[in-house]
């Protein structure tokens, strides 16, 4: 049907984007057969990192005195500092809203305890069947590290029997820390040296390898520092170039980097410690230019490397430029990095991702992102239209599961 003004426009895009089922290319997610691994509930949703950090700037409590409480005593501060206190307008606290209001709880009774009998009513298999539903998902890409002994054996144990998760393998121990990568392979039966020979390459293309088939991973990812750099005379830099390259191109996956963390500046902060710094895109250049037959996908924290990427990406197809990371994930950054993609790589991106470590997070994140992401599709085709040329609304369905669906699948070479 062809829409003939910005209204029609408008209620096309708002209806593609909310009716495609969406497939989330990197979480911290794990299906209910893995246990306590995958989080979930009120607690947990209050107890996420972006939370402690804001409740911290409300209080001189010592962190300490902070950790040592339980998980229960944590949520009641944070719910008491940022939402009873002070208005919860953060986009962290509006997305606890946001979950609590989607999942027909009553959020005006700001009744946490309320809200906790709600989680304990239902299974968490019963619960990850309605996040899925609510949040419209058709799959998550999880997070997997071989190098944490509690994953390791449930994949050992093949407990991954829920095909809306899919495998990724990990990197971030091997490529950042080989001394200690190293010692855990020689116990695993691997003969690796830390001088990085040419047995030991092998052992470690062996090991990535078993662990792809493993985890039947679709891809290969790192989470990289923001001083990150290619080449150089490191131990990531020979793996990457020696081990994970040549393993990737043979298995055909994709190496998804996501660069720009800055570890641990306020170390007392734990998981909330961690900030941002610029990078140099030059080693994603480096990198897509000299391996033409590799496929990368690319996410970077700091706002200031955006458009560098969006730009290198129109140089090189064999990079994806997916999400807005972590601190990106605000709808007024989401909203002006998207447009920007849009402006210059037309449909050819992957425009978000949830980063989600709660379960719950589904839900606010991508009702979030959709409407950023709608917003921005309804200007792009109202300039199109102003410009002579016939919308569709076909045509945005397509774009639409593009942007976020067939992108994703289309440049890993698989189908769902």
């Amino acid at each position: 049907m062809l829409l003939r003004n910005r209204d029609d426009i408008k209620n096309a895009v708002y209806k593609a984007v909310e009716e495609v089922k969406i497939t989330d290319v990197h979480t911290h997610l794990y299906p209910p057969s893995f246990g306590d691994m995958l989080l979930w509930g009120i607690d947990e949703l209050l107890n996420y990192h972006y939370l402690v950090a804001e409740t911290m700037r409300w209080t001189n409590m010592d962190y300490e005195e902070f950790w040592n409480m339980s998980k229960k005593q944590q949520a009641n501060l944070i719910w008491d500092r940022l939402f009873i206190q002070h208005s919860p307008y953060s986009e962290a606290c509006r997305g606890v809203l946001t979950v609590l209001n989607k999942l027909g709880l009553n959020v005006s009774s700001r009744n946490l305890d309320d809200y906790r009998k709600f989680f304990s009513s239902i299974s968490v298999e019963q619960y990850t069947d309605k996040v899925f539903e609510t949040a419209n998902i058709k799959a998550v890409v999880m997070t997997n590290d071989p190098f944490n002994e509690i994953e390791r054996n449930k994949w050992i144990e093949e407990l991954n029997n829920d095909n809306r998760f899919k495998g990724a393998l990990r990197l971030d121990i091997l490529l950042n820390s080989w001394p200690q990568a190293c010692e855990q392979m020689r116990k695993w039966g691997y003969s690796v040296e830390e001088n990085l020979d040419g047995p030991t390459f092998e052992e470690i293309k062996r090991f990535l390898k078993e662990w792809l088939d493993r985890m039947h991973a679709v891809y290969m990812a790192a989470s990289l520092p923001y001083d990150f750099i290619m080449p150089e005379n490191s131990y990531r830099a020979k793996i990457i170039e020696n081990c994970v390259l040549p393993v990737a191109v043979d298995k055909n996956k994709p190496f998804a980097m996501m660069i720009g963390v800055n570890r641990q500046v306020n170390p007392a902060l734990k998981d909330a410690g961690d900030a941002v710094c610029k990078a140099d895109i030059n080693s994603v250049i480096y990198l897509c230019a000299k391996y033409p037959h590799n496929k990368f996908m690319v996410t970077m924290l700091s706002r200031e490397n955006q458009h560098e990427l969006t730009v290198a990406a129109r140089k090189f197809r064999n990079l994806m430029p997916f999400g807005c990371w972590w601190f990106l994930n605000n709808p007024s950054l989401v909203d002006e990095i998207t447009r920007m993609r849009c402006e210059l790589l037309g449909v050819s991106f992957i425009p978000q991702h949830s980063d989600a470590r709660v379960l719950d997070q589904l839900i606010y994140k991508w009702a979030h992102s959709r409407r950023v992401i709608a917003d921005v599709l309804v200007d792009k085709y109202d300039d199109l239209s102003k410009s002579g040329w016939e919308i569709d609304d076909i045509e945005i369905n397509r774009d639409v599961n593009s942007l976020l669906n067939e992108n994703f699948w289309g440049f890993i070479d698989m189908k769902l």
